[in-house]
C-alpha cells in the first residue's frame, strides 16, 4: 500500500525527492521545478546562485584547491499517467523518481554541506536534456555562461545503480528515404512500391551485428534500431517514397564524422541512388570515452567499491569531455527503469548515493593539487571485439 509523504518526513534524501518528483518537469517546462531548486539552493548562504533561463547553478567560494561539479537535468519525458509520487515500503515510485530527481534529491543534500567539504563545489540544475541535444540548457550555459562550468572534474548524478559507469556512447538518428513510382492500386505493376522496398532495409537492420569496444575494462556495444516509420499516398495509390528512421549507438573511439561513414557504409546496400534514395542525419551527439585515470574519479570509483561498467547510452559526460572536463556518471536508482512506468528508486540508493559522493568530496587527497585534466579527443587505447 502507497503511504503518504508525511510518512517519511525523518528521511530528508526520500523528502526532498518526493518534493521533486510532486513537481511537472516535462521537457520544455522546467520553470516550476527550477524555481524551487533555485529557492533551495538560495536559502544556503555558503553558495552563490545563478539563474540561466530554467537552469540553476550554485558554487561554494571557499578558494580550495580543486573545484568538482555536479551536474543533474531538471526535466523527464512525457508521463505515462497521472499518478504522482508515492512511496511503497521504502521505494519512492513516479515519473522521475529514477532519471534523475533521485539523484538531483543527493545534489540538494550535498549543497548544503558544502563547508565540511576538501573541494569547492558547483552544482549545475539544467534543462531539456531529454530532448534534441540544440534544445539542451547545458548548451544554454555554455554559449552564455560557460565561466560557471569550470571545473577540474565533473560528476552527472545521472541514475548508474551507485555504480560508475565510465564515459558514454555517441548517438546519431539519421532518416533513409526510400523512392518509388506512384501508380493505381489495381495496377501496381506500373509503380514502385516504396514502403515495399522498405523490407531490403529493416532485413539489413536485422542481420545487423553490434560491434563492441573495451576501454579500460568497459565495454561498449554499439547498437543499431529502427525508431520510425512513415509513407503511404491514400489508400488507392502505390506510394512512391517511404522514410524510415534509424538510431545509431556508437563508441566513443568514433566520432560523427567516422560513425555517419559507418552507418553509410552499412545501409549502403539496401539504398539505391539510382532511384533518389537518400540517407539523411538529422541529429548526432559524439560520446566520451572513460577518464577513470583521472585522480578524482578514481577515487570515487574506489569509494564506490564496485568495478565500472560502460554507460552504453548517451550522457551529457560527452558535453564535458568537449569542454576538456574530465567526467563520469554516478548515481541513485537502476538505469533499466528510467522511462518506464516502474520507475522507483529506494531509501538505501538514495543514502548509498550520497554517503559514496559526500566520502569522495571530503577525502583529504583532494585538498591539496590540482585534478589533471584529459585533453578532449585525446588518444584512446582499447580493444575491439564483434
Amino acid at each position: 500500500m502507497s503511504e503518504p509523504r508525511r510518512a517519511f518526513h525523518d528521511d530528508p534524501l526520500l523528502t526532498r525527492a518526493y518534493d521533486l518528483v510532486a513537481i511537472s518537469s516535462v521537457s520544455r517546462a522546467e520553470a516550476t521545478i527550477a524555481s524551487h531548486v533555485e529557492g533551495q539552493l538560495r536559502s544556503l548562504p555558503q553558495l552563490s546562485v545563478d539563474r540561466v533561463g530554467d537552469n540553476v547553478v550554485a558554487r561554494s567560494q571557499f578558494g580550495r584547491k580543486r573545484r568538482v561539479l555536479l551536474a543533474g537535468h531538471l526535466d523527464t519525458v512525457a508521463p505515462f499517467d497521472s499518478k504522482g509520487p508515492h512511496l511503497e515500503g521504502d521505494s519512492l515510485r513516479g515519473l522521475g523518481a529514477v532519471d534523475m530527481k533521485g539523484g538531483l534529491s543527493v545534489m540538494l543534500q550535498l549543497a548544503t554541506e558544502v563547508e565540511r567539504m576538501s573541494v569547492d563545489l558547483t552544482f549545475v540544475f539544467y534543462a531539456c536534456e531529454e530532448i534534441e541535444r540544440g534544445a539542451s540548457g547545458l548548451g544554454t550555459l555554455i554559449r552564455e555562461r560557460p565561466d560557471l562550468l569550470e571545473a577540474d572534474v565533473a560528476v552527472l548524478a545521472e541514475p548508474t545503480g551507485c555504480v560508475v559507469e565510465a564515459g558514454c556512447q555517441g548517438t546519431m538518428r539519421a532518416v533513409a528515404t526510400v523512392v518509388g513510382r506512384r501508380a493505381h492500386t489495381a495496377r501496381p505493376y506500373k509503380g514502385i512500391n516504396a514502403v515495399h522496398r522498405l523490407g531490403t532495409l529493416l532485413r539489413a537492420l536485422a542481420d545487423y551485428q553490434p560491434r563492441e569496444l573495451i576501454l579500460d575494462g568497459c565495454v561498449y556495444a554499439e547498437q543499431l534500431q529502427a525508431v520510425g516509420v512513415s509513407g503511404g499516398v491514400a489508400g488507392n495509390v502505390v506510394p512512391d517514397e517511404a522514410e524510415l528512421t534509424v538510431n545509431f549507438r556508437f563508441a566513443p573511439d568514433r566520432d560523427v564524422a567516422q560513425a555517419e561513414e559507418e552507418l553509410r557504409g552499412m545501409l549502403a546496400g539496401a539504398l539505391d541512388e539510382g532511384l533518389g534514395d537518400r540517407l539523411e542525419v538529422v541529429d548526432a551527439a559524439p560520446g566520451a570515452p572513460p577518464v577513470l585515470d583521472d585522480p578524482v574519479l578514481a577515487l570515487l570509483l574506489r569509494e564506490s567499491g564496485q568495478s565500472p561498467r560502460a554507460k552504453v547510452g548517451w550522457t551529457d559526460v560527452a558535453t564535458f569531455f568537449s569542454l576538456g572536463v574530465p567526467a563520469t556518471n554516478f548515481g541513485p536508482g537502476d538505469p533499466l527503469l528510467a522511462h518506464t512506468a516502474d520507475e522507483h528508486v529506494s531509501a538505501g540508493e538514495l543514502e548509498t548515493a550520497c554517503d559514496v559522493l559526500r566520502r569522495l568530496l571530503s577525502e583529504p587527497e583532494l585538498a591539496s593539487g590540482t585534478a589533471a585534466r584529459k585533453e578532449p579527443g585525446g588518444g584512446i587505447r582499447g580493444d575491439e571485439g564483434r
